[in-house]
């Protein structure tokens, strides 16, 4: 019997170590989705007022409600992205001047690819809408194309100077008037990474995995040594 003890702890605390981990990884999971409920409270919540332009906060102003009364301007950027089931195209980024002059970037949200030098409806527009400091750019992402007007990011501080507001912007919920062929692209939390339940089921499968081979081993040692008696 002393032959089985090492191999039965070897897979005892192998077993353990992955529930702990998938325990933990249940735990994140409550965790973020508590999270997740309360950035989706935030983003549907009632409209605030813009902060002020030196007062803004990226991570404490980040998916605000706002209820803008003012105008499109002239000037468009074309930030390219893939919409689930539509295909590529772009997103809109005009800049917006409020009713007290102040001058903001707006996402205007997607149009298909082949409308991307297509007319749009400029002036008097009220914008219901989230403010935003999103993290497109990564390591793997392309140069944006000034040139061709197709940028791959929506860098702020580059957008603001290319359109001459302040590095803040506002990305559509809804708009009125509605113009055509422009599709609003609100915040969600739909693109934020929530993998937990996927990791835990993982780590869940592999101690029972461990515990197989466990058994399986130590059912091996014990055939062997019977076969090997007179």
């Amino acid at each position: 019997m002393s032959r089985y003890i090492v191999p039965l702890l070897f897979g005892l605390i192998g077993a353990a170590i992955l529930v702990s981990l998938g325990t933990w990884q249940v735990r994140r999971l409550e965790w973020k989705q508590d999270i997740l409920a309360q950035i989706e409270a935030r983003i549907h919540g009632d409209p605030r007022p813009l902060p002020a332009p030196d007062a803004a906060d990226p991570e404490r102003d980040k998916y605000q409600p706002v209820a803008l009364s003012g105008e499109i301007a002239e000037g468009e950027i074309h930030v390219l992205v893939s919409v689930k089931q539509v295909g590529a195209g772009y997103r809109i980024i005009a800049p917006y001047v409020t009713t007290d002059g102040r001058r903001l970037l707006l996402d205007r949200g997607f149009v298909l690819a082949d409308s991307k030098a297509a007319q749009r409806q400029v002036g008097p527009t009220e914008v219901l809408g989230n403010l935003h400091w999103p993290d497109d750019r990564s390591s793997s992402t392309p140069e944006n194309d000034m040139t061709a007007n197709i940028w791959f990011a929506r860098d702020i501080a580059d957008m603001a100077q290319s359109l001459n507001t302040e590095p803040m912007l506002v990305i559509a919920r809804s708009v009125s008037p509605m113009p055509e062929g422009v599709t609003p692209l609100p915040v969600a939390t739909a693109g934020i990474p929530n993998d937990h339940l996927q990791y835990a089921i993982t780590w869940f499968s592999l101690a029972v995995i461990w515990l197989l081979m466990t058994g399986a081993f130590v059912w091996r040692m014990r055939q062997t040594k019977e076969g090997a008696r007179p």
